[in-house]
């Protein structure tokens, strides 16, 4: 009898929840296992030295001086955070706008890819499109690869814009190609939009769900948004969104050669290969002939020291992934360290001035 009780007992509790939850308006079923939340990990913490306090206070009064508006800047040295703020309306845990750091992310899937034997960097672009080339694409189009497309020397004279009521696949491949491939360089973030789609291609996902388990997951990166365009590929080139210690986190693997906890998690040859010189370079907009006029040299600008694979190369033997508006990820191998910044702002020289002027003597 008292068995019979306690069943009916549990019984009229189940049925007084189900009816609660339906009165809240929640189904009374159990979450999908599929709907699990990828945790974000965070990364070791190290008190900030004297010094390195100091200069960061330096750096803060000089942006503020500047009128540099910076939502976030954080230092990592020998794989530790050692300085980390967040101003301006910058927070934490809310995913900043990257503009063209996205095209670093990109890279790094293209390398997977290569990796998986899917791509090499010899492959020709007209190969994965055939159904959108132009009547009579032209002999240079024809020799356009996936090596032309990271080093941004496809051979375009100016970056193709879009065109509506097309795609944009056709609309990068009826532009122009003026230039041998190889030979000229032009910053192209619709090329590197090429290479999302060339990704999803032979992949048959989206470089955001490529790189889900490959690269955001081993580095406990939660839930990443990319922007698509009007065909549902990611935009490569832009549109990724990020927090201030994911981008830390990129920057680290980066500076371990694509190692990331005693795992390779992006080829070695490739990491190692996208952070070196592979091209000449020149400002986003900036004709190659314009550099000389415009007073730009190896000593005072950060944006002729050489191109890798969606990669620049910076001073003091450093490289990096930048956005407009100012966003960085600054890997300094010499002082085995990683500088990320957020911002909105137009001086983008002035930004990684600072860093040079005040974080660098900082890092011993």
């Amino acid at each position: 009898m008292k068995q019979t009780v306690k069943h009916l007992t549990c019984f009229c509790v189940l049925i007084a929840l189900l009816c609660l939850c339906c009165l809240n308006g929640n189904a009374a079923m159990p979450s999908s296992p599929k709907a699990t939340v990828r945790k974000a990990v965070t990364m070791k913490r190290a008190k900030p030295q004297r010094d390195m306090q100091a200069a960061m206070e330096r750096y803060l009064q000089s942006a503020q001086d500047q009128k540099l508006n910076i939502h976030s800047v954080m230092v990592l040295q020998h794989g530790k955070v050692v300085y980390e703020k967040w101003l301006n309306g910058g927070e934490a845990q809310k995913p900043h706008i990257l503009n063209s750091v996205s095209k670093t992310f990109t890279s790094a899937a293209v390398g997977l890819a290569i990796g998986e034997g899917l791509l090499s960097l010899d492959d020709k672009l007209v190969s994965f499109f055939p159904d959108d080339l132009p009547a009579e694409p032209s002999e240079n189009l024809k020799k356009v690869t996936i090596r032309n497309l990271l080093t941004m020397n496809c051979g375009h004279d100016t970056e193709p814009r879009r065109k509506e009521g097309d795609t944009w696949v056709r609309t990068f491949l009826s532009w122009p190609v003026e230039h041998e491939p190889g030979t000229y360089y032009c910053y192209n973030s619709m090329g590197t939009y090429m290479l999302s789609a060339i990704v999803q291609k032979v992949t048959g996902q989206k470089v955001v769900d490529y790189l889900q388990p490959r690269l955001f997951d081993p580095l406990g990166i939660e839930a990443p948004r990319w922007d698509e365009s009007p065909q549902g590929i990611n935009c490569g080139g832009w549109g990724l969104y990020l927090k201030t210690e994911d981008l830390a986190k990129m920057g680290q693997l980066i500076l371990q050669k694509g190692k990331w906890k005693g795992k390779q998690v992006l080829p070695k040859d490739y990491a190692v290969e996208m952070t070196r010189k592979q091209v000449p370079c020149q400002p986003a907009g900036m004709r190659a002939d314009k550099v000389a006029e415009s007073k730009l040299t190896l000593e005072n600008s950060d944006w002729v020291q050489g191109y890798g694979y969606q990669m620049w190369r910076s001073r003091h033997n450093a490289y990096r992934a930048d956005g407009a508006g100012g966003q960085y990820i600054i890997i300094i191998p010499d002082k085995d360290a990683v500088v990320v910044n957020t911002a909105q702002l137009n001086d983008m020289q002035a930004e990684q001035n600072l860093i040079w002027d005040y974080i660098l003597p900082a890092l011993k």
